[in-house]
């Protein structure tokens, strides 16, 4: 039964340092994005020439 308690606390002080060490990581920017915005760069023009251009209506008299 000793050995029950023994493992369950181990096993918290592991799961501690688990969430430790990934709250540290996320705090350093370690999941941070750095991919995506250098992709989006490349299909931005193709975004725009996708949007038909306003119309612009001279006045005759």
């Amino acid at each position: 039964m000793s050995v029950i308690y023994i493992l369950l606390s181990i096993s918290i002080v592991v799961a501690l340092v688990f969430f430790i060490a990934f709250i540290t990581a996320v705090k350093k920017g370690q999941f941070d994005d750095s991919y995506t915005p250098s992709v989006r760069m490349l299909f931005e023009d193709e975004l725009i020439k996708e949007q038909p251009k306003p119309s612009v209506k001279t006045k005759k008299d």
